[in-house]
């Protein structure tokens, strides 16, 4: 019983930390990075699609991405969307090729993307501590069905008290790297 509430409880964190890594690739470094256009949703024959379902995105140099529509009808639509996305970047039309280079970014807006960083972060720390409250609601429910004794409570709520620290540990650590890629010039 126990053990299947640890392996829940650790895979759902597991997943949480996996949602923060994601969301922190979307937040631009000075470099070029494919899953920066993730989240741009491109107006498809009338129909909002994510930018991957109609064009290939690739990272031609560390400062330029190619994106490149599948449909010959499609570039207008898809530079259109990349720049009205929140990135502030201008695409370049080549033909078929949209090339889209990465602005150096400032000070100033490096200290904004940590800010956000670190917001992102906290929601990570956050769902894993809901995690840990659901965790232990479930050992709460077990003694109260007399399936568990108040001792082996105790211990699940102590090993559940483990896995959180660890996943927030593993949180601070994401954000660190993130951190620290955001000041690398």
């Amino acid at each position: 019983m126990i053990d299947d509430i640890k392996k829940a409880a650790a895979e759902r964190m597991s997943k949480s930390v996996e949602a923060l890594r994601h969301e922190l690739a979307k937040i631009r470094t000075g470099r070029a990075h494919p899953a920066l256009l993730d989240h741009i949703m491109v107006n498809y024959y009338g129909s909002e699609v994510p930018i991957k379902q109609v064009a290939n995105v690739n990272a031609e140099d560390a400062r330029t991405l190619t994106v490149t529509p599948w449909e010959r009808g499609m570039v207008s639509a898809v530079e259109k969307a990349i720049m009205q996305s929140d990135l502030g970047l201008n695409p370049n039309t080549a033909g078929n090729v949209i090339r889209v280079p990465m602005p150096p970014l400032t000070e100033d807006r490096r200290r904004d993307l940590i800010k956000v960083a670190r917001h992102e972060a906290e929601q990570g720390r956050v769902a894993v501590r809901n995690i840990r409250r659901d965790a232990n609601q479930e050992l709460k429910e077990l003694v109260k069905e007399k399936m568990i004794s108040e001792d082996d409570e105790r211990r699940g709520q102590e090993i559940v008290q483990k896995l959180t620290d660890q996943y927030v540990k593993e949180v601070d650590q994401v954000l660190e790297e993130k951190e620290a890629d955001l000041m690398s010039i």
